[in-house]
């Protein structure tokens, strides 16, 4: 894939932090963003969106004001309108900086280069629509950020860029992705670079690799102390801060905000209360440790009801 051009005309859709490093890395590197679709406009009722803006604006919006860019206004990627209005600019490249839908093929089809994804993990493993907790919890040692051609499938075309990231033993879901997106601003200007000076040879994905993960259940919030201690440290830190985790004790559930971990030697069965306080408890665990939690929030069987119902509404990647 060559094509040698400094004034890549770019159209970005996307929210949050990759959304913005796509932009500013893009804008670095000399291009043309020619427009931008927030997700906000997908997800939000136009009326509610207008209310929102005009009164507490979000951090999407106030960074395409700042920048002054082009914003299409449509409820979705694949609109025929504003694919007819995307056509009058012509651009080279659509980047998706985290998304929902899935782009159809004549939207695919639509850039004069290609329809690219930035993808926070090291694909084939960790598809999926959070690889930041995913990764934490599942006990990696190292993610990383993948710029990858789109096709029909999520997260399953022909790979252009990847860089490796360490996970560190104090990271949660917060830090990583500060990380991950950080450094996909240095790497869309490298991969830009890349394609306006030399040929990229593309690289399929080994499918017998691929490893998918869903978005997180009421079950994956929920700490079994019978697990290790730092199984159970990997689950809240890649939790926070999308989600809290949540223990029961005596058919009563507790929300966690706060959690320490210690070595203290004792022959009792994880699980056991050690010791009470007014918002704090002193759990056992496995392997003479014991796990603390300070400003604990009791709540009812029936508030944990709804953790799925926040789950699927709330926690994005």
């Amino acid at each position: 894939m060559y094509h040698k051009n400094s004034m890549y005309k770019i159209f970005v859709i996307g929210y949050g932090e990759m959304f913005a490093n796509i932009i500013l890395g893009a804008k670095a590197f000399g291009a043309d963003i020619i427009g931008v679709l927030p997700h906000e406009r997908v997800i939000e009722n136009n009326f509610i969106l207008f209310l929102k803006r005009f009164f507490c604006p979000s951090k999407d919006y106030s960074f395409i004001k700042s920048l002054n860019l082009r914003e299409f206004k449509y409820k979705s990627i694949n609109s025929e309108k504003l694919k007819k209005e995307l056509l009058k600019y012509n651009p080279d490249f659509i980047f998706v900086a985290s998304w929902s839908e899935k782009l159809k093929k004549d939207i695919i089809n639509l850039p004069k280069i290609a329809a690219i994804n930035v993808h926070p993990s090291l694909l084939p493993k960790y598809r999926g629509p959070n690889p930041y907790q995913r990764t934490i919890m599942n006990g990696e040692e190292k993610t990383g950020l993948t710029f990858h051609l789109i096709n029909e499938n999520f997260d399953g075309g022909e790979i252009l860029l990847q860089k490796e990231i360490e996970i560190l033993k104090t990271d949660n879901g917060k830090t990583l992705k500060n990380k991950t997106c950080n450094l996909a601003r240095s790497a869309i200007f490298e991969l830009l670079k890349s394609m306006s000076e030399e040929i990229i040879i593309t690289i399929k994905q080994n499918e017998k690799e691929a490893t998918y993960f869903p978005q997180i259940t009421s079950k994956d919030v929920l700490v079994d102390f019978n697990n290790s201690w730092d199984k159970i440290d990997a689950q809240l830190r890649g939790l926070y801060p999308w989600a809290n985790g949540y223990f029961k004790i005596n058919n009563f559930y507790f929300k966690i905000t706060n959690f320490k971990i210690k070595e203290f030697k004792h022959s009792l069965p994880a699980g056991k209360v050690l010791k009470k306080g007014k918002k704090s408890l002193k759990i056992t665990l496995n392997d003479n440790k014991v796990i603390v939690f300070r400003n604990l929030k009791g709540i009812t069987f029936l508030e944990t009801l709804f953790v799925p119902l926040y789950i699927k509404f709330f926690v994005r990647k």
